[in-house]
């Protein structure tokens, strides 16, 4: 029997906790996407994948979208997210990336810019 590859349930605590502390960036985000608003496209939050567990997710599109703060912008964490993605991109998974910051200064290009994957 394979290995479960979505949401596993020994995630399920800690997917919980994440959606319960988001930060404010998360939170923003979330509104603009949930309930399909994003050009009728369903996205799940702090959704896992294998032992990863994404920002959000379209499954439709196959895509996941991170959120990197401060935490993310050092050596160890960078390495980190590049053999995080290169794993998801071997699942046909696309992985889109954006600061904290440019979500709270310029949401509407965010979107836009998860739009335009919708149509490659």
């Amino acid at each position: 029997m394979s290995e479960q590859l979505y949401n596993r349930r020994p995630l399920l605590k800690f997917r919980k906790s994440l959606r319960n502390e988001s930060t404010p960036e998360e939170a923003m985000l979330w509104k603009a996407l949930r309930n399909s608003q994003l050009n009728g496209r369903k996205f799940r939050r702090q959704y896992s994948v294998g032992n990863y567990i994404l920002d959000f997710y379209c499954p439709s599109e196959r895509i996941a979208i991170e959120l990197d703060g401060h935490p993310h912008f050092n050596p160890g964490a960078q390495q980190a997210d590049l053999e995080r993605d290169e794993w998801l991109q071997g699942k046909e998974i696309k992985v889109l990336r954006f600061p904290n910051h440019l979500v709270r200064e310029q949401l509407g290009n965010v979107l836009e810019a998860v739009k335009q994957e919708f149509e490659n």
